[in-house]
């Protein structure tokens, strides 16, 4: 609590010490108004509707990249309308000076940004700077969308209906996007939105948008849209619910366990009901959360729990109102925490989105199952989420979590749980006008029956300035260690943390490299008792050239006070000692190839030392290789040699990943990949079908192998278990 004050400070910095807060909206001069079509429109990539001649044009785009000071070399020129159901938008795309076909990975959905030629559609239909949504196809037709939250990132798990057509020709490709009203979020009445364009050509290098941005900031900054101008009020979506069942049938063998194959068929439905255009209720029974994607594996050295991101369509949407409440390692609610490890969800509800253009709003109840042989009883998870807009980009937000254990008798040969855990908390996120000012100040407290109600809360706060040549940023975090967070993600407790950062960026007229400069970072962790226990300083320097390719070079410190015993290899082996104290100096490389070329590569190196005066050398390789837009083949590797004194002595790791995907049609994929990790002792075997036969509607069958690697040995990769999964969703509007 003695800090309490000192963060206070900070806060009421945050809140007054920038004018910038208040200023106007940057873009507000770049106005396109949008009318209702004066003719039908279909959605096939050829503008030879009446009704596109009667729009206005949005050209004269701005470069961003390799320059942000002057307009772009290639043009675009796009227009958009509506009628009763749709957003229409087309976009005329010209090819630039360098001849050759477009880039593109594949026609498969979501694709990766930087190793595409494309065009995006960023919308902030609440014109709130913060929260919007993002429509885009790449140059051979695939789709990309994604929900933006804090300003600028996108969440591309996110899936919904729309559809798209992209027409190619010798000197451009021609794309149209029809977005249904009821797959957007937006207030009644509101007749300005936030919008914006974005354009990628890999063969000149540019990159360009509607408006003017800064360099250092990604086209999807929602503090940079212009203003799209309705003739009228949009119109209302009427009745709008979906439903959206599905049905799973599969087969699985233990060869493990030597148990006979077992066979399963569930069935379940999601349903969407807009509430409002701005407020969205869903529901879910009997929900199938299993992933038909699967996690890629890592190599695991650290001492704290790995985080992987949700993926989950029912946990999606306004779900950084949720999820990102904290910091990445201060998260009192992680939506992960429910349903996984074979734990049934019952049923749920989640009504989330805008009350007004101010007020944000989500409440969450989930219902789980007892597992019996766990000892785990059913449960209850309720959060509540509250955010207010203050000043032109920044909010208050208020959380609370409640996980509780409904009618727990603890069982004596089983694990014990908790009757309930619960976190209230409060902070503050600043975002300047101009995009130049991010930072947050949070307060937490956790109550639960079995822990003691002292030391339980956590403070934390921030503060980043990020120009076109300085980053500057610091962070305070102090987590006390009775603070519990059961359905969050806080892997580390009992600390005190410091860290600040200094960037500086060198910005070349002309020449083969684009930018390059040099970035330190240091990081200090204390014990309750003031006592170092951790220190990691960073000093970088990167080279970005015009051809796309990066190089980053850099060494590092590392101080290690281990508070609890810790095997150096995580392979459950021998442990170090508590209190024991380790110091090391590594350095490395990372390099990653122009994206214009059909064979990709990148690399990363470290070497240096390690826990008890060790060593650990870690190579990492990605390759790729495309026959584009249909087929992509890609392969990781990641070694590690690391060499201790005894018992451990020499240990080595290889996690290797082979991927080849298939992209028959936007709509037909098949992914197939295989992942063979000499750490977890396991190989994977993951083969993916999917057919989208009508937007956001799917048919999956997928085939999944693991084995046990056992190199030199009788019975080398035998069979540890093995599923097919066929798997189909149907999304009904009524």
């Amino acid at each position: 609590m003695k800090r309490l004050p000192f963060l206070l400070l900070v806060f009421v910095i945050f809140a007054v010490g920038q004018p910038c807060l208040y200023a106007q909206k940057k873009n507000e001069a770049y106005q396109l108004h949008i009318s209702k079509a004066t003719s039908p429109i279909v959605v096939d990539g050829n503008l030879d509707e009446p009704a596109w001649q009667a729009t206005e044009v949005a050209t004269d785009f701005w470069m961003v990249l390799p320059m942000d000071t002057s307009r772009a070399n290639v043009r675009t020129d796009v227009r958009m309308s509506y009628d009763d159901q749709n957003i229409y938008l087309s976009a005329v795309c010209y090819h630039g000076d360098v001849a050759g076909p477009y880039i593109v990975e594949s026609l498969r959905r979501d694709w990766s940004f930087p190793k595409n030629d494309n065009f995006i559609l960023f919308m902030d239909t609440f014109d709130d700077q913060t929260n919007g949504f993002a429509f885009g196809v790449n140059a051979a037709g695939a789709q990309w969308d994604g929900l933006l939250y804090e300003g600028s990132k996108a969440n591309l798990s996110w899936d919904n209906k729309w559809t798209s057509a992209v027409r190619n020709y010798s000197d451009r490709y021609i794309l149209e996007l029809a977005i249904p009203f009821k797959t957007i979020r937006y207030k009644r009445g509101i007749t300005r939105w936030g919008v914006n364009f974005g354009r990628q050509d890999l063969k000149t290098t540019e990159k360009s948008s509607w408006t003017p941005i800064q360099r250092q900031f990604p086209t999807a900054s929602l503090a940079y849209t212009g203003v799209l101008v309705w003739d009228q009020a949009p119109p209302q979506p009427g009745p709008n619910i979906s439903l959206i069942p599905y049905a799973l049938s599969g087969l699985n063998r233990n060869y493990e366990g030597n148990t006979p194959t077992d066979s399963r068929f569930d069935a379940g439905m999601d349903a969407k009901v807009a509430v409002t255009s701005s407020l969205n209720l869903d529901l879910t029974v009997n929900p199938d959360f299993s992933q038909v994607d699967v996690d890629q594996q890592v190599t695991n050295l650290d001492r704290y729990e790995l985080f992987f991101p949700e993926k989950r369509q029912f946990f999606l949407e306004n779900g950084d109102q949720f999820t990102n409440f904290g910091y990445s390692t201060i998260r009192p609610f992680f939506s992960r925490r429910i349903g996984l490890g074979g734990v049934p969800i019952r049923f749920g509800a989640r009504l989330s989105g805008k009350l007004n253009k101010d007020w944000r709003i989500g409440l969450m109840d989930m219902q789980t199952g007892r597992v019996d042989n766990m000892g785990l009883p059913a449960q209850n998870f309720a959060v509540m989420a509250l955010q207010r807009r203050i000043f032109s980009r920044s909010n208050i937000g208020f959380l609370f979590v409640n996980k509780e254990s409904l009618s727990y008798e603890p069982v004596s040969d089983k694990p014990i749980y908790s009757r309930y855990n619960r976190n209230f908390g409060l902070e503050y996120n600043l975002a300047s006008s101009n995009n130049l000012w991010m930072g947050k100040a949070l307060y937490i407290k956790s109550f639960s029956p079995e822990t003691s109600q002292e030391d339980n809360a956590v403070y934390a706060a921030n503060l980043q300035y990020n120009s076109r040549r300085w980053l500057i940023s610091g962070q305070l975090e102090m987590v006390g260690a009775n603070y519990t967070a059961e359905a969050g993600y806080v892997p580390r407790r009992g600390y005190e943390r410091g860290t600040a950062t200094v960037g500086y960026t060198f910005l070349p007229t002309n020449g083969p490299i684009l930018n390059h400069g040099p970035t330190l970072t240091s990081t200090y962790f204390f014990d309750k008792a003031g006592r170092q226990s951790d220190n990691e300083t960073y000093l970088g320097y990167t080279l970005t050239f015009r051809s796309r390719s990066v190089l980053t070079a850099w060494a590092a410190t590392d101080y290690v006070r281990l508070l609890q015993p810790f095997d150096p290899t995580n392979s459950g082996r021998e442990t170090l000692a508590t209190d024991t104290e380790h110091n090391w100096t590594a350095w490395g490389t990372q390099f990653t190839s122009k994206p214009q070329s059909l064979f990709t590569y990148g690399f990363s190196t470290r070497y240096g030392g390690y826990y008890s005066n060790g060593s650990r050398l870690n190579l990492t390789a990605d390759v790729g290789y495309r026959f584009q837009p249909y087929v992509s083949l890609a392969a990781s590797a990641n070694y590690n040699d690391i060499r201790l004194p005894g018992p451990w002595g020499k240990t080595t790791f290889w996690l290797v990943g082979p991927r080849f995907d298939l992209t028959m049609t936007n709509t037909l994929y098949l992914t197939t990949f295989l992942q063979y990790n000499e750490q977890a002792k396991n190989m994977n075997l993951n083969a993916r079908f999917q057919w989208r036969y009508k937007p956001a509607s799917d048919l999956f069958i997928v085939y999944t192998d693991n084995y046990l690697p056992t190199m030199g040995q009788p019975g080398s990769f035998s069979v540890k278990n093995r599923a097919l999964v066929l798997k189909f969703t149907y999304w009904w509007n009524i």
